[in-house]
């Protein structure tokens, strides 16, 4: 499954750890990725100083389904499942 444009559920939902540009110490569950921009594209996809994590996410359908919407509230439950 391609990602659909536009959607930035993992950047939003999931915690990040690791460093990115602009927050140093990551970013919390539920937090919007300063990276993030208003039409919800990464201003660093495909930069080396994207975090190993968002460049490992692979789309899938059991985790995006069909909606934005319902891409958010399966990460959000994926992370609450494995805090």
């Amino acid at each position: 499954m391609e990602c659909r444009l536009g959607c930035g559920a993992c950047c939003i939902a999931p915690s990040i750890t690791s460093a990115i540009p602009g927050m140093p110490h990551g970013k919390p569950a539920g937090v919007r990725c300063i990276q993030l921009n208003d039409d919800n594209l990464c201003d660093i996809f495909g930069s080396p100083e994207r975090p190993a994590v968002c460049s490992a996410f692979t789309a899938e359908h059991s985790i995006c389904g069909d909606s934005n919407e319902f891409a958010l509230q399966q990460l959000i439950e994926l992370e609450d499942i494995t805090r």
